[in-house]
């Protein structure tokens, strides 16, 4: 294990898709070029120190309250239709004030704003994944309103999930492009508050790497599932297309190969890694989420490539069924989980399956080696 020095100062304590550390790098910069961009990453900082100081406090904004009530306002669907979406995009029209102005919801056509109709596509996509491949009806299961926000602040560069909706910044212009334009972005935000309403694995250490885990598996997954995608040819990139032409960058994370997303003489190199035996130890970015996410990240990967097919099908499929089981618990780390897929493929698809040996060599490609279960 390595330990990783201290290159900025506040956490980002919300579930966001582009790490602290990344927006520490471009406020940082000097680079007469990416002076907006610079601009914009110090403002972005700085948004999240209210709700990180709510945290430390013990005092919890009502939306990250554990056991809070889904709203759900849609009438009760007639017995034996398939659930559909209700989706409902605002607009923060450059504003920090949540929720915005609600200017699209379900079956209302086009908007012309491309992030208003992104963010409506994309959200209707990620509720068929869910839907069709495992039988999820919205985020808690239970029909919740798909609710988000776009145009949130000024240029900021995030996205981000605050227990109640998804939340897409529009991007400084110079680095960062606008956070709706990236399927897996979306997906990835949506798949936050399943494991909210399911696992509750805490954003701290091991399990926050594991909640950041289990939302790139599915925002991947649910761009591969709308491309028809299947795991070889799959690009395995998370963020792809949200940076501009002026980085040296592919996306934000590579699951698939962990460390090589960007090279970058602003951004640095990808810090993250891909084996166990180089987890960060690290008290910033919550304990490393975003950074020691890509262990697990590559054995769902590479298991996911070697069983060839749709990801969905098998590996996506057990993931998810742990995800739900109820044997997860907040604080579960990386071995822990491991042994609960490894079991969960076992026990559907039996113990010397080309499936279950597929997705122990998976963890075991990434130094968590798992026996089989007795």
């Amino acid at each position: 294990m390595t330990r990783m020095p201290r290159p900025y100062t506040h956490p980002s304590p919300h579930t966001a898709i582009v790490p602290p550390y990344l927006l520490a790098r471009i406020a940082n910069a000097d680079d007469p070029r990416f002076s907006a961009a610079a601009a914009a990453a110090r403002r972005s900082l700085r948004r999240d120190v209210p709700l990180r100081e709510w945290r430390a406090a013990g005092d919890l904004p009502s939306f990250m309250a554990p056991e809070r009530p889904a709203r759900d306002e849609r009438p009760a669907a007639a017995p034996g239709t398939a659930p559909q979406p209700d989706r409902r995009i605002s607009d923060a029209e450059g504003a920090d004030t949540l929720p915005g102005r609600l200017v699209r919801r379900e079956g209302q056509p086009d908007t012309g704003d491309q992030a208003v109709d992104e963010a409506y596509d994309g959200l209707g996509d990620t509720f068929e994944l869910f839907g069709r491949v495992f039988a999820r009806d919205s985020i808690d299961d239970a029909g919740m309103p798909l609710e988000a926000t776009v145009h949130y602040g000024d240029r900021y560069d995030n996205a981000f999930w605050d227990g109640e909706r998804m939340v897409f910044g529009d991007g400084d212009g110079e680095v960062f492009r606008g956070f709706t334009s990236s399927l897996s972005v979306i997906g990835h935000e949506v798949a936050h508050g399943v494991t909210e309403r399911t696992a509750r694995l805490r954003y701290q250490g091991q399990s926050g790497a594991l909640n950041e885990h289990i939302s790139d598996v599915f925002g991947a997954l649910v761009e591969q599932y709308s491309m028809g995608q299947d795991a070889e040819s799959a690009t395995w990139l998370i963020g792809e297309g949200v940076f501009t032409d002026a980085v040296e960058g592919r996306a934000i994370r590579s699951m698939k190969e962990p460390g090589t997303a960007y090279d970058d003489d602003v951004l640095g190199v990808d810090p993250q890694p891909g084996h166990f035996d180089r987890y960060i130890e690290t008290d910033d970015d919550n304990g490393g989420v975003h950074l020691n996410s890509g262990i697990p990240n590559r054995a769902f990967a590479l298991a996911a490539i070697e069983l060839g097919g749709f990801a969905w099908e098998v590996a996506g499929r057990v993931w998810y069924e742990v995800l739900t089981s109820g044997r997860l618990t907040p604080e579960t780390g990386f071995r822990e989980f491991a042994r609960e897929i490894v079991r969960a493929a076992d026990e559907r698809y039996g113990r010397t399956s080309r499936e279950a040996r597929a997705i122990a060599g998976g963890w075991a490609s990434v130094g968590l080696e798992v026996p089989p279960s007795s």
